[in-house]
């Protein structure tokens, strides 16, 4: 019986494994990680289903693929480098990665079958707090904390209920006006001396934040 013959899908590249993942990630992008369907990336691709089994094992072996594309596009520390400015880019590079493909915080580092793009990303970040002088124990610490609070950000930007400064000005008004604000005067404060000044984001929080976390590592080793 003469082999099966492959489609390639639309256009004039042939199906690979490549093409398969890069329009995963699209799709996650679209339809979220939890919607993401082997019919729905066929589909995408111009193909039948099985034609994608091929080239992936599964859609457990797709998720694998998909985290590991987020954390290569994530910027890499130079153990040659210092620490601090080292990890301070990484991390604003890590929240803009997560602020482009929104699916991918809550499974960061959820998957058992890490790709070489995590790995290399982890070994990273970990040879330069080691050959910065970390200890092993405070290189742990200092890479829990630094990502717990890049996710733990980013989770709390995307479940807020505003994106602009006009739509952050509305939501604010509306609790003053559910509220009696002079019965509570340090949240009234806050908002109407603070958060409602023309030109404050929520999003330079961030820095703010990342800051304090590192200073606290840089005494740490001091």
């Amino acid at each position: 019986m003469a082999p099966r013959r492959k489609s390639t899908g639309k256009g004039t590249s042939p199906l690979s494994k490549e093409r398969v993942i890069a329009a995963a990630l699209e799709l996650a992008d679209e339809v979220g990680a939890g919607s993401l369907t082997m019919r729905k990336l066929a589909e995408k691709l111009g193909v039948e289903a099985m034609s994608l089994y091929y080239h992936v094992a599964n859609k457990n072996e797709i998720l694998d693929a998909i985290l590991d594309a987020i954390f290569n596009e994530i910027e890499l520390p130079n153990p040659e480098d210092n620490w601090k400015p080292a990890m301070r880019k990484r991390a604003i590079s890590a929240r803009e990665v997560l602020l482009r493909h929104k699916w991918a915080v809550s499974l960061m580092d959820s998957r058992p079958n890490p790709g070489m793009a995590t790995m290399t990303h982890h070994n990273a970040v970990l040879g330069t707090l080691r050959t910065n002088g970390f200890s092993l124990e405070l290189a742990a610490h200092a890479f829990s904390a630094i990502d717990a609070y890049i996710y733990g950000f980013v989770m709390q930007e995307e479940a807020l209920p505003f994106e602009t400064e006009e739509e952050a000005k509305a939501v604010a008004e509306g609790m003053m006006a559910q509220f009696p604000i002079n019965d509570f005067p340090y949240l009234g404060e806050m908002i109407v001396d603070y958060a409602l000044k023309a030109g404050y984001s929520y999003n330079d929080e961030f820095e703010f934040g990342l800051d304090l976390i590192l200073d606290g590592l840089e005494r740490s080793i001091s």
